[in-house]
Order: structure tokens, then sequence, then C-alpha cells
């Protein structure tokens, strides 16, 4: 089936394969055509609704291939919440404060901002926080806000950060120190290896060098542990118990959310520096963003319901004994790889065909690529990339060993000539 709907919607992806941009004329098919006389308003519908429903099949083809990067796409359960699609929800202004403007859903928000707060150990009424419109808003805000507390502060990251922390310090005009990382991707004393940094020696470092709780701020992109950490035992948490001032995890990642949002937690009395009143959407401006999608929200405040933390439980145990599978069998195939421990990304070295990397959608870095390990994901999809990978890789290589990404993955997860 997957083979027949992959010739259907070949003009999708035929084209973005061949690595063609879209705005270079060759997505012609999907232009915006004014009506005219000849085409009566119901063959202009029919017309149209086979080019969605020609699109809806070409997704539906790419999901099963689907596992380079983090987003969950066991979504059919949001299918409940279409009919709010009729409605314009705008969340314009702070979550905790009513506008003149109607039609949004803050009861919502706040509804799954107490959720988050509990998770991460703040009181009802020592927090704020908004739903943003993505992750990279999130690292905008807590950022900002660390600028604001400390003007002349410099911004640490590891080099292996969310390439977002880096364009916003450009944003921001910060000075800006990288990191090392290790082997791991942990920081050296963690986005694409799907490292955790160790916050307790973080904060342990900063003690040590004699920084007092008011003379740093920490910004934590949780963006995918944050759904994972949380529910595993002996594990060190991300929490407001320690000294940190923000917290911002994805939506659309773990949870699976169909738009893109992200849940921005901070300290309640950081956010008064930013709090301006505006007077014609009659509320507070204390977000990045004016107009927020008001839809995400629901989403949001809907699948935590659905699941609870019990069925998110489920999920990250889910994803880590798969995680497991593939190294184990990547191990077993001679193929080197690299899994963190109670990380759900399994990182192995780069295929060197651009058609493979496009067909699996598989993120790339350097010599490395990865799969990140979601709750759509099932063993049988694991095997068909397995059973792909080996097969093509024999062509690839033939007798020629891999290249060695010990420098990358350390040298005991390579499997090179050198390494093995």
């Amino acid at each position: 089936m997957a083979d027949q709907l992959s010739v259907k919607c070949n003009k999708f992806n035929k084209k973005a394969r061949n690595g063609e941009d879209q705005s270079s004329g060759h997505y012609d098919d999907f232009a915006v055509v004014e009506a005219n006389d000849e085409e009566c308003a119901v063959e202009r519908v029919n017309r149209l609704t086979k080019t969605v429903t020609q699109f809806q099949e070409h997704l539906r083809e790419r999901v099963s291939y689907y596992l380079g990067y983090p987003a969950n796409h066991n979504c059919e359960h949001y299918l409940a919440l279409s009919t709010l699609l009729q409605f314009n929800i705008n969340n314009v202004g702070d979550a905790f404060k009513e506008s003149d403007h109607g039609l949004h859903s803050k009861k919502f928000e706040v509804g799954v901002l107490d959720w988050f707060a509990r998770l991460w150990g703040i009181q009802k009424d020592e927090y704020w926080g908004y739903v943003t419109n993505g992750g990279t808003e999130g690292n905008l805000h807590g950022i900002l806000l660390g600028r604001e507390l400390l003007p002349n502060g410099i911004l640490y990251t590891s080099k292996e950060s969310h390439y977002s922390l880096f364009k916003i310090a450009r944003m921001y005009r910060m000075d800006c120190e990288t990191i090392a990382s290790l082997a791991t991707g942990e920081m050296d004393w963690t986005t694409f290896k799907g490292a955790m940094d160790d916050l307790d020696l973080v904060v342990q470092t900063l003690t040590d060098c004699g920084f007092s709780d008011n003379q740093f701020y920490i910004h934590c992109d949780a963006a995918i542990s944050g759904f994972v950490v949380p529910f595993l035992k002996q594990v060190p948490k991300f929490t407001f118990k320690k000294p940190i001032g923000s917290v911002s995890i994805s939506g659309h990642k773990f949870l699976g959310c169909p738009m893109p949002c992200d849940v921005l937690i901070t300290r309640k009395r950081y956010i008064d520096m930013l709090s301006t009143s505006i007077e014609y959407i009659a509320t507070v401006d204390t977000t990045i963003s004016g107009s927020r999608n008001g839809h995400s929200p629901i989403f949001l405040w809907y699948v935590l319901n659905i699941k609870g933390r019990k069925g998110l439980e489920q999920d990250v145990e889910k994803c880590l004994v798969n995680a497991r599978y593939l190294r184990g069998r990547l191990k077993k195939a001679g193929i080197s790889s690299m899994l963190n421990e109670m990380s759900i990304t399994v990182v192995f070295e780069r295929p060197p065909d651009r058609e493979f990397i496009h067909q699996w959608q598989l993120q790339c870095l350097g010599n490395m690529a990865h799969v990140v390990i979601m709750p759509h994901v099932t063993v049988e999809m694991l095997d068909r990339f397995l059973c792909d990978l080996v097969r093509k890789r024999n062509i690839w290589h033939g007798i020629r060993q891999p290249r060695c990404v010990a420098e990358d993955i350390g040298i005991c997860n390579c499997v090179c000539s050198v390494h093995a």
C-alpha cells in the first residue's frame, strides 16, 4: 500500500528528493488560481478537494517513514477537536489576563500551565507562563528574562545546543560563549545526540566559582527530555526546587500537537520586568508574540486529559524500549551507533545516500545521523528501516570499510576497522 501511495503522491515528493527549491516555480501545481467563468463553484471545490485528498495520502505515506525528527504522529485522537477549526481563536496577551477579545481559550491554557507547574515542582502562586507558538519562542522568552535580570550577562551554552540558542544570542546582541561537549553530547564538565546536561553539576560549578543564585540565570530547553525525565527514576530532574529561571518544552513533539507550540514556565516575580498594559486589546503584553494560537492550548489540554501521567509514563517506557531495540540491532549488524542512557535518540554513522536520508527523513550532522524514537514508532517500522539500511549499506560500502566516527560518538561505539 505504501508503494502505491508513493506513486500517487509522486508530484509531492519527487522534486523535494531532487533538492529543488519550492519557490523556484517547480510547484506550479499548487499555485493559487483565480476563479473564472468557465469553472463553476462545484467544479472548483471538487478540484481543490482532490488536491487536498492527494496531499493527505502523501502525508500518510511519509508518516510511515518518519524517523529522524522529534514529532509524534499518533494524532488520531485530535480529530475530535476538528469542529473547533471553524473558529478563529486568538489568545492575545497574557495567559492570566482577560481581554476584550472574546474568542480565546485562556482557561484551557491556564489548565495546561498548572499541569506543567506541578510537573516541574513550582506552586501555582509562584509561577508564570504561556503557550508559545513554538520552541524557539520559548527559548526567546526564557533568555530575554535572563538578559533583563542580568543586562551584562554572558550566555553560556553547549556547542550541541539547539540552533535557536545561537540565533537568539545574535538577535539580542548578547555575548555568547560556547562550551565544549563530550562524545555523549553533554556539556564537558546535547540536542542531536539526545543528551541531557547535568543540571546539578552546572549549579555546583557556578557555586564553586563564587556565584550566588541572584548572579546567574538558568534557562532549561527541555524540548523533548521534558517529557522523558519526569517519568524516570534515579535521574536528575528539571525542577524549580533548584535555582533555575525558566523551562520550555515542545507540545508538538512528544505530545504530537498538530500545530507547533511550546510551554514556557518561569518564576512569577520575574515577569513584571516585561509587563506592559495595552489599552486597545484591554490586556497586558508579557509575551514575545502578540497574537497567539488559541487552538494549541485546547489540543494540549485534551491530550493531557486523555493520556494523564500514567499514559505518558507508558509512552516513555515504550520509546525507551524501542530505542534500546534499535541500538541493539544496529550493533549486531556491525553499524557504529550510540544511545545515551535513558535517551530516545539513537545516533549512527551517516548514510552516504541522499535518497535514503530523504526516504527515512533522517536528521544528519557531519558524519552522524539519528533516529528519534517517538510514540508512533513501532518495532515493525524499525525492522523495515534496519532491513533497508543493511541491504543498501552493503551496496554503498561494498568491500570498503565505513568511515570512522570515533570522534563523533566515542571509540567504544565505533566499529570501523581501527576500533572494531
